[in-house]
């Protein structure tokens, strides 16, 4: 995805009550008869109060049925794992791909909200902590995803994510030597690895040094686990290198045309002559993104 600004180049079963008959006693038929010395008059029994149905008890999704929902839109998996996490809100796996389905929306606070609510149950949830820290990062605002992200690494000190992502976050902190550690520790655990490549290289592109974004992006393109989002970047850093016609292969094959032809244009309007020429980078043109696994 483009960036119009290199340095952003671093990132619901309604319950129905079912009323029984009501028991009324007919109303013409008098009660016993009182001792004649004390005057009566007939009194027609009170109705019996309705009785409903005890409402029908929610279960949760089964294993098949969970794994069915994965495969649904963010907006209908956020519905699906919002009814999860009602009926059982200690469902930790519910709450966390509640969280991974708002962010995926870009409703942030939301998302670190249903994460944060694992937290509060289950305190040492290494993927709650993580997806904290991704919805903080994602709204770019990764200094509040540091102290999470220090507590990921410590529980897992062998994970290369928590590193990955602390680089972002110290990066968007505007703490690059720090950031760097992170992401060198990241690729010490998990070497080649597509997503740190990445960072990386979007850490180097915001330096200015598109020489060694490329060669880290290249090799990061190269992995079979790469991403859209790796392939991007690639795009977009030869793309400002003037590199149009590998760049345009790059952003057809994985964007809609609308999306590209934004893009392309941005690219186009930061060549050399652009700007004399008149030329405005589109405002519909995505910025390109950390990889936030």
């Amino acid at each position: 995805m483009m960036c119009t600004n290199p340095q952003s180049l671093a990132t619901l079963l309604a319950v129905i009550l079912l009323a029984g008959p009501a028991l009324a006693a007919d109303p013409t038929v008098a009660g016993p008869a009182a001792p004649k010395s004390v005057p009566t008059t007939a009194a027609a029994t009170p109705p019996a109060p309705p009785r409903a149905t005890p409402p029908e008890r929610l279960h949760k999704a089964l294993p098949a049925e969970r794994q069915a929902a994965e495969r649904l839109d963010p907006l209908a998996r956020a519905a699906f794992w919002t009814r999860e996490a009602d009926i059982d809100p200690s469902d930790a796996e519910a709450g966390i791909r509640l969280s991974i389905a708002l962010r995926q929306l870009a409703r942030y606070d939301e998302a670190d909200a249903a994460a944060t609510k694992v937290i509060a149950l289950h305190p040492d949830n290494l993927d709650a902590i993580l997806e904290i820290a991704r919805a903080r990062i994602s709204e770019r605002q990764g200094f509040y995803a540091i102290q999470p992200l220090k507590q990921a690494s410590r529980l897992a000190p062998k994970d290369w994510r928590p590193y990955s992502l602390l680089g972002v976050a110290l990066e968007q902190s505007l703490r690059p030597a720090e950031a760097l550690e992170a992401y060198d520790k990241a690729l010490a655990l998990s070497p080649e690895n597509p997503a740190v490549l990445s960072n990386l290289a979007m850490f180097h592109a915001a330096k200015g040094e598109r020489a060694e974004a490329e060669a880290l992006l290249r090799r990061a393109v190269a992995r079979p686990d790469a991403t859209i989002q790796v392939r991007q970047n690639l795009a977009l850093i030869i793309g400002l290198e003037g590199k149009l016609d590998e760049a345009e292969r790059l952003i057809r094959e994985d964007l809609p045309p609308e999306v590209a032809t934004a893009n392309l244009a941005y690219l186009r309007s930061v060549q050399p002559g652009a700007v004399a020429q008149g030329t405005a980078a589109p405002p519909s043109a995505r910025p390109a993104a950390p990889e936030i696994r």
